[in-house]
């Protein structure tokens, strides 16, 4: 046998060799390295594109953007008893802009990563703040914690908030195991969480009157946008991680009960946010 033929073969052994060990490392690393998700198997409804109430329109053709300043990414915004516009950044900031829309101002900085906002009828502005919980902003700036923890549980993702007409405050706290600001922002934590698919997030409400926080949901997957109905009877959670949205009734033969309110089948969850009800 030539020197050429046993160097050849001691060759293609020694890369086998490697392509052994590499493999090897790669399933180790699956398997035992610490990943801070535990994936929650789950079929995700089927996807019909662009059709039906997800069919492309014009709607938004006349849309005009409003200056935020050296600011991005708002997530909420609320009007005060003059009509001015408030917005929570990305920043950490809420902007406030005259009733036309000019002047941006930064008006003041939470100190954590405001999402939902609105207004009390005392004029104060009512933060729910993925890194803080839920904050109350006076008219002289004055932050006040209402809450940082719902039934001996922190509020570790704050997202959005709606406020019925006797004072008490709906809010939804996105996940009680991937927080906002322990994962170093809102994307990240939103991505963990998604991707586990754990039923982490919970609907709250704060009574003003008592300074007490009830779970009204949990279990839920990324418990994002809240709206109290007009009626006052139920409210709105936006279940993102699960394509729908649930009403949680408040007063009536219902109340304390929840329903499926409607599946988005077809969006991007990642995508859907906020929500509102229009006055018909």
């Amino acid at each position: 046998m030539s020197r050429i033929s046993v160097t050849t073969k001691r060759g293609k052994r020694n890369r086998s060799l490697r392509l052994l060990l590499i493999v090897a490392l790669i399933v180790l690393y699956l398997t035992a390295w610490p990943v801070p998700i535990e994936p929650v198997a789950w079929e995700a409804p089927f996807n019909p594109g662009y059709s039906g109430a997800f069919e492309s329109n014009e709607r938004l053709k006349d849309i005009q953007e409003l200056p935020l300043g050296d600011n991005h990414g708002p997530e909420d915004i609320a009007l005060d008893s003059q009509g001015r516009i408030y917005a929570s950044t990305h920043e950490g900031r809420i902007v406030r802009l005259q009733p036309n829309g000019s002047s941006s101002e930064n008006w003041i900085e939470t100190g954590g990563r405001p999402l939902g906002i609105d207004f009390d009828k005392s004029g104060n502005l009512i933060v729910a703040d993925a890194f803080r919980g839920l904050l109350s902003i006076a008219k002289d700036k004055t932050i006040t914690e209402l809450a940082t923890e719902a039934d001996g549980v922190p509020i570790s993702y704050a997202n959005d908030v709606d406020i019925a007409d006797d004072g008490k405050i709906y809010f939804s706290d996105a996940s009680t195991k991937f927080g906002a600001k322990e994962w170093r922002g809102t994307y990240e934590a939103s991505l963990l969480d998604l991707m586990e698919h754990g039923s982490h997030g919970r609907l709250l409400v704060f009574n003003p009157t008592d300074g007490t926080v009830q779970t009204l949901l949990d279990d839920l997957n990324f418990a994002n946008g809240v709206a109290v109905s007009h009626d006052q009877t139920y409210v709105l959670v936006n279940e993102t991680g699960n394509y729908r949205v649930i009403r949680y009734w408040l007063n009536g033969p219902k109340k304390g009960q929840y329903e499926l309110r409607g599946r988005h089948e077809g969006y991007n969850p990642a995508q859907t946010s906020s929500i509102a009800l229009i006055p018909r």
